[in-house]
């Protein structure tokens, strides 16, 4: 499905043992860094992250306010955000704000790396979508603030499909069927790339399951679930049949290259994604539509909020000295009406969905017309729909960023045909119960 640009998902950094009260514990500290106010000037706040528009973004804050400043630093992408953190943290010059994805937020708390915000962000919680807001919480404490929502969908290569006399699949079943007629014409439906194990996590997420869940003072891992099963019986089968591409993103071009001469003739994607599609393509403009996500056979429509699962944060660390200047900052960034603009837009930003409460206003402006054509309008309702069908109830574990390392190298082996999507699975459940016990976390499972 390719959920993940080469920016995302390759996170090796181990997350360090931690000795809990409960479930998690957030480790004091005021750290050091370089974001103490002067007493003649403004708090100059530290703020890294790597997505297109952010210098903008910093520029018109910096313009608009006297008596805070950020100092932005673009890192290359999520891996290296994630070893500089880890690195920054252990020296005690964190950044103030650093730029994150919602599935790393549990693992930063229970490292202490993170500062809790709610009293001073709580009482804007009305701004912005529910799924979005949840993603900056770990135990109902606010960590960050959210700054784009994840709305999945598929887009589709409408001339292929015309050719062959298909319809946009409307459920797995229809979607595996298709990718059996586009066979016989040497034609893939999808790609795995075998670095990159989220369509396991997605499709999981959308049959129902949790791989992680509170269960009283200890974490729940269940790999196994009837959710999950449903995700591996889908994935299997595409595998087996030989429907869909192998393409690593470390030769993104290829990968683009095989959508763009119709190689490969959908994906599963968020509005992020399709920035990278008009930067690469040069034949099929115009040859794009969207539909809904393909359900479950006999379920009702439910939309996994995506790899960026409700999108990124911008995430405030303990070891910053003007936390409360910190959240305003994140704050501004998320709400005000030009900065978000600007980071929706494919063209100057990273065509992300806002998180605030009324994002589907910004629809139009985060989806290509360059690259939709005649189905630019009714996309706009695809997107508008699968806002409103997003799941909202996954939960990321404290040991989730070694978990999907692992998880990684065995989904590696599923893609070449060496184990099932099952052994997997079973491997996962044994090898996340004894990794959260090796760090004296409570675990059940």
């Amino acid at each position: 499905m390719n959920f993940t640009s080469p920016r995302r998902r390759f996170a090796s950094a181990a997350v360090a043992g931690i000795a809990l009260t409960g479930l998690l514990s957030a480790c004091g500290g005021s750290g050091s860094g370089d974001d103490a106010a002067s007493k003649s000037g403004p708090v100059t706040l530290p703020f890294w992250g790597w997505a297109n528009g952010q210098e903008a973004v910093v520029k018109a804050f910096n313009a608009s306010h006297k008596d805070i400043q950020l100092k932005y630093t673009k890192v290359t992408d999520q891996l290296t955000m994630q070893k500089q953190l880890t690195n920054a943290v252990k020296a005690g010059n964190a950044p103030c704000l650093v730029q994150n994805t919602a599935e790393y937020v549990t693992s930063w708390v229970s490292q202490g790396a993170l500062a809790d915000i709610t009293q001073y962000v709580e009482g804007e919680k009305d701004k912005f979508n529910t799924g979005a807001w949840a993603s900056a919480q770990v135990q109902g404490k606010l960590y960050g603030v959210p700054t784009s929502s994840a709305p999945q969908f598929t887009i589709y290569r409408t001339d292929i499909f015309k050719k062959y006399g298909l319809k946009p699949p409307a459920t797995w079943d229809d979607f595996i069927a298709a990718g059996k007629e586009l066979k016989k014409h040497g034609i893939k439906i999808t790609n795995y790339a075998g670095e990159d194990p989220s369509t396991l996590e997605v499709l999981a997420m959308q049959g129902g399951a949790h791989w992680y869940s509170i269960d009283g003072d200890a974490w729940k891992v269940n790999f196994q679930d009837e959710g999950t099963l449903k995700a591996a019986k889908v994935i299997q089968e595409i595998i087996d049949n030989d429907l869909n591409a192998k393409l690593s993103f470390a030769d993104y071009a290829a990968v683009q290259r095989s959508y763009d001469t119709g190689a490969t003739a959908t994906r599963q994607i968020s509005t992020w994604q399709m920035a990278g599609m008009v930067q690469n393509f040069t034949k099929s403009f115009g040859d794009w539509a969207l539909a809904p996500w393909p359900t479950y056979k006999g379920e009702a429509p439910k939309t996994p909020a995506g790899t960026n699962l409700t999108g990124s944060v911008t995430l405030v660390t303990e070891q910053c000295k003007n936390q409360e200047q910190a959240a305003q900052a994140a704050l501004w960034m998320s709400t005000n009406r030009d900065a978000v603009k600007t980071m929706a837009s494919p063209e100057t930003g990273n065509g992300v969905m806002p998180a605030l409460a009324d994002s589907k206003t910004y629809v139009g402006e985060s989806i290509s017309q360059k690259l939709l054509g005649k189905n630019y309008e009714p996309a706009q309702k695809v997107v508008t729909d699968s806002l409103d069908t997003v799941t909202t109830d996954w939960t990321f574990g404290p040991n989730w960023t070694a978990m999907f390392t692992e998880l990684q190298a065995g989904w590696a082996k599923v893609v070449s045909k060496e184990q099932k999507v099952t052994d997997l699975l079973a491997h996962m459940q044994q090898w996340t119960v004894k990794d959260l016990k090796s760090r004296g976390i409570s675990v059940k499972g």
